[in-house]
């Protein structure tokens, strides 16, 4: 679905191709019926927060985020598990579930950051994709509440998913 691709793009470290592609992304979002009028508003909020700043004072913004604060970090092991070892073990896991489901990471991202997790969720079904985000869905709270907390334009994208993972629990 192209809700995740989105959110997976403007939560990743922004970089030129994300500052040229800007107005295709507003387009699609405008265009996607499968986005509703609040996420709408909130995704096009954060472009036109994203929109006020140069690369590199939104790079900046960027790490002071999610690179410096270890309450906001978007590896969702992080959160559970901190540096212990039981984080590794999950990581494996969840690298084995993507390998099974016919995805290869490549980079040297590790597969429990958030922008990954929704670009495979977003080769799901919408129901598929919505039971995978519950079972995250505590973690995504915890990460939305301190970047609510830190008044960070990047907490609402972190209710979306959250709130489309609830969305499957109550199901």
């Amino acid at each position: 679905m192209l809700i995740y691709n989105i959110m997976a793009r403007l939560l990743d470290y922004p970089d030129e191709e994300l500052m040229e592609n800007l107005p295709e992304i507003i387009d699609a979002i405008k265009q996607d019926d499968a986005i509703g009028p609040q996420e709408q508003e909130d995704l096009l909020n954060l472009i036109s927060w994203i929109n006020m700043h140069d690369l590199t004072g939104l790079q900046s913004q960027y790490v002071q985020t999610f690179d410096m604060v270890p309450e906001h970090d978007l590896h969702l092991t992080h959160h559970l598990f901190g540096d212990d070892r039981g984080r590794g073990p999950a990581l494996i896991d969840l690298s084995e579930y993507y390998k099974a489901s016919g995805l290869e990471v490549e980079g040297k991202e590790i597969p429990d950051f958030l922008p990954l997790i929704l670009e495979y969720v977003s080769t799901l079904d919408d129901l598929q994709a919505r039971v995978f985000l519950g079972d995250a869905s505590k973690v995504l709270k915890v990460i939305g509440d301190n970047l609510e907390k830190a008044e960070s334009p990047y907490a609402r994208i972190l209710r979306i998913v959250e709130n489309r993972g609830h969305l499957a629990q109550a199901a």
